[in-house]
């Protein structure tokens, strides 16, 4: 079955075409699901509800565009919209921020394993994974990101600025005491 025949089939709730779907994209989903969450159970909670939301809106998919860009999306703002709900995402909210410079590289990790490095990004506070998430894995622009979490741009730049600096941190601590511990 194409992906567009699968799209129409949903557009008409057919279990079968929803099945073959979830099937499709689960596993490309559930990594989305586990960048954004704090955990396991979470990501799958998300992964779940993300389905659900996209048999839900799928009717307003037009084939203009990816059909793979559009599912994440829906995914994306599902998720970011769980963390508005909750009353402790407390995003930095500073208005004297001075533009950051990228100058902790935690994007070259070629030594680091990908559960590690997920491990560590889930351990993030929720304000700071979020936007170190959507700039650097996902690509997003600090004013897209503004506008996702209602916050400003400085605010965006302050906070991937700090997760950055956090995954550096923990990075060349564990670093530290792998080495120590080699000796």
């Amino acid at each position: 079955m194409s992906i567009e025949q699968l799209i129409n089939g949903c557009k008409k709730n057919d279990r079968k075409a929803q099945e073959q779907l979830y099937r499709e994209y689960s596993s490309m989903l559930f990594s989305v699901c586990l960048k954004y969450s704090r955990n396991l159970i979470e990501a799958q909670d998300n992964l779940q509800d993300g389905f659900l939301l996209v048999f839900e809106k799928i009717h307003q998919f037009a084939f203009k565009g990816s059909f793979d860009g559009w599912i994440k999306r829906v995914f994306v703002n599902h998720i970011i919209q769980q963390y508005r709900k909750e009353t402790f995402l407390g995003l930095d909210d500073e208005n004297r921020i001075e533009d950051f410079e990228d100058d902790v590289d935690v994007d070259k990790t070629d030594d680091i394993s990908m559960g590690y490095l997920i491990k560590i990004i889930q351990e993030l506070p929720d304000r700071y994974r979020l936007v170190f998430n959507l700039y650097v894995i996902d690509g997003y622009s600090h004013q897209e990101i503004a506008e996702m979490l209602n916050i400003n741009i400085g605010t965006s730049k302050s906070n991937l600025f700090r997760a950055r600096m956090s995954l550096k941190g923990k990075i060349e601590s564990d670093s530290n005491i792998i080495k120590s511990s080699i000796k």
